[in-house]
């Protein structure tokens, strides 16, 4: 027996797996990760003070006793113990990946799902080489449907991560102007995502296709895939939706064959349209009905920070402020431009991870935002504060210089974007809106 079928044998009798000490439940599994400031295998001895059935470590200097599992490194192995595990799996295991819309439309699936089947989704965005695995070894044997999303910032992590997750069936949510650093410009993110086309190719798999997006529907055909699902607003689909209203929440149509249907998000944004519609798509395609598909949906309520309409005791604020980048920031900047309010504000941070482009990008998004009709825009990080003398405007280079001015100019009865990287932490103007 291998070392891995010898660490998925004690997994398979304490199936919880923990990689932090403040986390640990009786009878896990500690994996002792390392990081760049912290080694876990120090931690080996408390976690299993703590409770945990296993420790396992790849340092011998902290091998207390035989609870501690010695292997040659933590990470690969778990890596490896995720990918024994979805092979057992004999369920559909639905990959998600894209530039943007990934959480949400990931959210919105499991939600749908629910209403028929024992789901298993991503939790947060556990989206990495970490994440993945942990993910996987999250799915139990009562998962009858697991949606597990998948991020990448450079070329070979989405076909890696498919090694692990080793999906049943796929759908990218769009192609945009995400992580061009690492991916090396947009055409490299087209190809760092086609990954999970070419894996379904490989293994026979299912690939949900948006028809209204040419690029998608373009890197489908490169691909070569024989199983395609589509959805859309024209033309021959599973389902084809139009967009009713989005002010400020979405109201959409939908049919599949001559029936028609009609349902309300709890969204905010035009732009996430085509994310509701993939997630009707999908459950359509495993089954459920359309009075369950419209239930799933209008009974889920955002809470991640994406698109989450807040009223606060002041104001009513769009918050989407986990992520951005240029393609997102735009749409945002597009939704609340054309929402109907008595004051509009934009608060946007600075967006990372673009490389060559950061100053490009940066200049576009403050001119869009100019142009957008806003009654106030604010622009924080020390890329928008570079562009202070060129567009009109209140900038920032922190979010606590923009604290202070909102402190001494509170903003009452406005409708307010908040959005940036999450490194700009913008949640700390929340108070204050």
């Amino acid at each position: 027996m291998s070392q891995i079928e010898s660490i998925y044998q004690h997994y398979l009798s304490h199936p919880v797996v923990c990689t932090d000490t403040r986390s640990i439940s009786a009878g896990c599994l500690f994996f002792a990760l390392k990081g760049e400031h912290f080694d876990a295998n120090t931690f080996a001895s408390e976690a299993l003070k703590q409770g945990a059935a296993f420790a396992i470590i790849d340092n011998a200097d902290f091998k207390a006793n035989d609870k501690c599992i010695l292997v040659a490194d933590v990470l690969t192995v778990l890596q490896d113990l995720a990918r024994h595990h979805s092979s057992q799996l004999r369920i559909p295991i639905i990959g998600l990946t894209g530039s943007n819309g990934k959480t949400t439309t990931k959210e919105l699936i499991n939600a749908i799902l629910a209403e028929k089947y024992q789901t298993f989704a991503t939790k947060g965005n556990l989206n990495n080489h970490i994440g993945v695995p942990l993910s996987v070894l999250s799915i139990t044997k009562n998962t009858e449907i697991a949606i597990i999303e998948m991020g990448a910032n450079h070329q070979k992590e989405i076909e890696f991560l498919c090694t692990i997750a080793q999906p049943t069936h796929g759908m990218i949510t769009n192609i945009g102007m995400a992580h061009l650093d690492g991916f090396g410009g947009f055409e490299g993110v087209k190809k760092g995502k086609a990954e999970l086309f070419a894996y379904l190719k490989n293994t026979d798999g299912i690939a949900f296709i948006n028809q209204d997006n040419a690029v998608i529907l373009e890197m489908s055909i490169v691909a070569g895939l024989n199983h395609l699902v589509y959805y859309g607003t024209e033309g021959e689909n599973s389902v084809t939706g139009q967009l009713l209203k989005s002010d400020p929440l979405i109201e959409l149509s939908w049919k599949k064959q001559e029936e028609s249907f009609q349902v309300k998000a709890n969204l905010t944004g035009a732009y996430n349209f085509e994310n509701v519609l993939a997630a009707i798509c999908i459950a359509d395609f495993f089954d459920l009905s359309p009075d369950q598909i419209n239930d799933g949906l209008s009974g889920y309520f955002p809470n991640n920070n994406r698109s989450q309409l807040t009223k606060t005791a002041t104001n009513t604020v769009i918050c989407d402020f986990y992520n951005a980048n240029p393609s997102s920031m735009a749409a945002a900047l597009g939704n609340i431009s054309i929402l109907q309010a008595k004051t509009k504000v934009a608060i946007i941070g600075d967006m990372f991870e673009l490389g060559p482009e950061t100053e490009k990008q940066h200049h576009e998004i403050a001119a869009l935002a100019e142009k957008s009709g806003l009654d106030t825009v604010i622009l924080i990080g020390k890329h928008f504060y570079a562009l202070k003398n060129e567009f009109k405007g209140l900038f920032f280079n922190t979010p606590k210089d923009a604290e202070a001015w909102l402190k001494d100019n509170p903003l009452t009865d406005s409708l307010v974007l908040l959005k940036g990287s999450r490194g700009m932490a913008l949640e700390q103007l929340l108070p204050l809106l």
